[in-house]
């Protein structure tokens, strides 16, 4: 796996634990930052040793966003290292926007394992959409999600108007992007941001039990699920229903297919493999 400054990373038992580690900075993002998660969960997808990923950070913040220092007129998810507001040119924004944050949302949708947020403390800008981009997101009673953006004056990026109209619809997610108001894990979990609020000193306890039990599912079904759900938000029926159809067809030649099927049969408890 790749190392990168401010990202730790560990993989036993199928279960590979991704770290924010800059605590001092609420787990601000740097751009070599970035680039590491997107390495990581890159390479996560493709090995079939890894069955799921478990993204958290350390002490008070999940991730508050880019890294924003020393960068003039910057969008929140381009990150240090950047151009400076008078060096500027037209297109420089929307292509650091498009190789920066949004490379590392879409590496999260985009992952062939099933992505856990453990989130266990503040999530803000893209911090709150790499949480949200997640597949299961737990969060600690603590931790808070804030869309930064209007406070600021920008507009939201990094995925954020695309994943919460999809997760709560359009007139909560005009709220929660127009007045920019911290929302507590207890309230995310009621809008349905989040699937389970737990107490603090639960949290890792209850994101490597559900891990624990995704590292035992047959990941290529998950896989495959994960991309049917993802695409089906922008589909029509027919092509969802198609989509369903070459899903199916191509699993069905999968090891843990064949092997739930003979489980049930059988009547035991089937062993897959994630092939």
């Amino acid at each position: 796996m790749p190392v990168t400054a401010g990202v730790r990373t560990t993989t036993d038992g199928g279960i590979t634990h991704i770290t924010l580690d800059r605590p001092e900075a609420l787990n601000a993002l740097t751009p070599a930052m970035r680039d590491g998660l997107i390495a990581l969960l890159t390479a996560a997808s493709a090995d079939p040793d890894v069955r799921v990923v478990v993204l958290t950070g350390t002490g008070r913040g999940f991730c508050a966003g880019a890294d924003l220092r020393g960068v003039r007129g910057a969008s929140p998810a381009a990150g240090a290292g950047r151009v400076t507001e008078a060096e500027r040119v037209a297109g420089d924004v929307a292509r650091t926007l498009r190789l920066g944050a949004q490379r590392l949302i879409s590496a999260v949708l985009d992952c062939e394992k099933p992505v856990i947020a453990a989130v266990n403390g503040t999530a803000a800008g893209l911090g709150a959409h790499l949480a949200l981009a997640c597949d299961l997101v737990l969060a600690a009673d603590s931790a808070r999600f804030i869309e930064v953006f209007v406070r600021r004056g920008l507009v939201p990026d990094a995925g954020g108007a695309y994943l919460l109209p999809r997760l709560v619809g359009p007139h909560r997610a005009k709220e929660l992007m127009f007045l920019g108001d911290a929302l507590t894990a207890p309230d995310a979990e009621r809008l349905g941001l989040v699937n389970r609020a737990v107490p603090d000193g639960e949290l890792a306890k209850a994101a490597q039990a559900w891990a624990a039990r995704l590292a035992t599912a047959p990941t290529r079904a998950l896989a495959l699920t994960k991309h049917l759900v993802n695409a089906s938000l922008d589909t029509d029926r027919a092509t969802a229903f198609a989509a369903e159809a070459a899903a199916q067809e191509i699993n069905m030649t999968t090891h843990d297919a064949q092997e739930g099927l003979h489980a049930f049969t059988e009547r035991r408890s089937p062993d897959f493999r994630g092939r």
